[in-house]
């Protein structure tokens, strides 16, 4: 009875750790997952493709807080300065565990696979518990996941 208790003890504190760690890789690899295909599909379609946070997973809720869900989809504005949504190509739902996630209020891929405004880089900030990860949209629209104490190039 007391070998097992001691297991529990020390097992539970790792196995949580374990889960903790599995969640942020899931939720980085979503999000990675969408910035490609956005990239990828501007390219494809010659035109403007983008992500915007959503709630009702249709239309741009604004703001910096995408814990609640994000959208990727095809961009008919008439110009580089505003986002309109077109065709939604994806959906991001909800992120599981309570974790924070802020960016920009939109991230815009030209057909280039260029980020816009042309020649800036682009940053999301991940938070879970104790563990901080950086999502780095590169100028050239290339992300890559970053420890926090890095800053994105």
């Amino acid at each position: 009875m007391a070998v097992a208790a001691i297991l529990l003890t020390v097992g539970i504190p790792s196995f949580q750790q374990m889960m903790r760690n599995n969640r942020v890789v899931a939720h980085m690899n979503e999000m990675i997952s969408a910035l490609n295909l956005a990239r990828s599909e501007a390219a494809k379609r010659g035109g403007r493709v983008s992500l915007c946070p959503s709630t009702d997973q249709a239309t741009c809720t604004g703001g910096t807080n995408w814990n609640n869900g994000w959208i990727v989809f095809t961009d008919t504005s008439a110009n580089d300065s505003t986002v309109t949504v077109g065709t939604v190509l994806r959906v991001g739902e909800a992120l599981t565990g309570a974790p924070t996630l802020t960016g920009p209020t939109s991230v815009r891929y030209q057909f280039t696979g260029n980020t816009l405004p042309t020649g800036t880089s682009v940053q999301f900030d991940y938070t879970l518990d104790t563990i901080t990860q950086r999502v780095c949209i590169s100028p050239v629209g290339r992300p890559s996941v970053e420890k926090v104490a890095t800053s994105c190039p």
